[in-house]
């Protein structure tokens, strides 16, 4: 039977962003709801091992770091349901959203902690080996190759970027691109050609991802684009860097979105275009991308989000006053 939630603050999202912003609504008495999406938890619980966040000695568990982070909104106040957004209305106040099962919610504010998904190349072996040596963010995994050889793949910003990044650990990158020429920035393209630990193999593009039970990825297959000639390049840990996607859809022709998709706000602060509408996490962050920015974010638009429901709680009282 489909049910009405009403509530201060709604929150779309529970990655870092999401969670983190339900726990200071929460603590603020506001008694937020938040709805999980498609993929609680968001993109840490593809990720293993976790290093670079704040607090933790040892290396952690993505997935187990998520659960801990539910697991406090909820402790705090936070109402955590199972359902997926399926449309929104955000041309008044208070803001309705339905839910894939036919729930309708009622806000006063959204805060929109959606994020984003790394786009992948959709190989059965892409799969198989994800968390066990190929990932999407060289930032967040680079740190494990040290001493070790990587291959990239992609030819934009992000594959040079990640490429240059990894050259920090990895004593030998490999980029693979499927063309003949890179669509990144030039100052880009002349770091990488200046960098020796970078190597380029152009025209092809990544067959298969190879790899042993209980090791990991041991190499890729590369096909030529152009004879179909195959050859194996051994490496320890393969990073997809073709771009991401900002699970923005919900939201068009009625938020700003940029080029890319990207939610826009007011820089410095959360808010979007539509007042008591805020963005968090990677769904408006194209840059970082990582966990403790997206929770930072989260943070700000908490705290943002309670002081315009105070601030038109004052305006209404102030408003009967008049009237009375």
């Amino acid at each position: 039977m489909a049910t009405t939630h009403r509530t201060k603050v709604l929150i779309l999202g529970s990655g870092p962003a999401g969670l983190t912003a339900a726990i200071y609504a929460a603590r603020a008495s506001l008694q937020p709801i938040l709805v999980h999406g498609l993929q609680p938890g968001g993109q840490l619980t593809i990720t293993t091992d976790v290093e670079n966040y704040p607090g933790f000695a040892e290396t952690i568990q993505g997935p187990w770091l998520m659960e801990q982070m539910e697991a406090q909104a909820k402790h705090v106040g936070t109402t955590i349901l199972n359902d997926y957004i399926v449309s929104v209305d955000l041309s008044k106040r208070p803001f309705v959203a339905k839910g894939d099962g036919g729930d309708t919610y009622i806000a006063d504010t959204l805060i929109i902690a959606t994020g984003a998904q790394a786009k992948w190349l959709g190989l059965p072996s892409e799969q198989t080996w994800q968390g066990f040596g190929v990932s999407a963010c060289a930032t967040c995994d680079g740190f494990f190759y040290r001493g070790k050889k990587v291959v990239v793949v992609g030819g934009g910003n992000t594959a040079v970027e990640e490429a240059l990044y990894l050259t920090n650990h990895a004593t030998e990158v490999v980029l693979v691109h499927r063309r003949d020429s890179f669509r990144a920035e030039k100052i880009l393209q002349q770091r990488l050609f200046a960098n020796p630990k970078i190597k380029v193999i152009w025209d092809h593009t990544v067959d298969e991802i190879l790899g042993e039970e209980g090791k990991g990825v041991t190499g890729v297959r590369l096909k030529h684009v152009k004879t179909g000639a195959t050859q194996e390049v051994a490496t320890d840990g393969f990073f997809v860097a073709i771009g991401h996607t900002p699970n923005t859809e919900l939201f068009k022709g009625q938020l700003p979105l940029d080029s890319e998709g990207y939610l826009t706000t007011k820089p410095g602060t959360t808010q979007t275009a539509v007042a008591g509408v805020f963005a968090a996490g990677d769904v408006q962050d194209k840059i970082y991308r990582q966990a403790v920015t997206a929770a930072g974010t989260g943070c700000m638009a908490a705290l943002e989000a309670e002081k315009f429901i105070a601030h038109h709680a004052h305006s209404e009282a102030a408003a009967a006053d008049a009237a009375d």
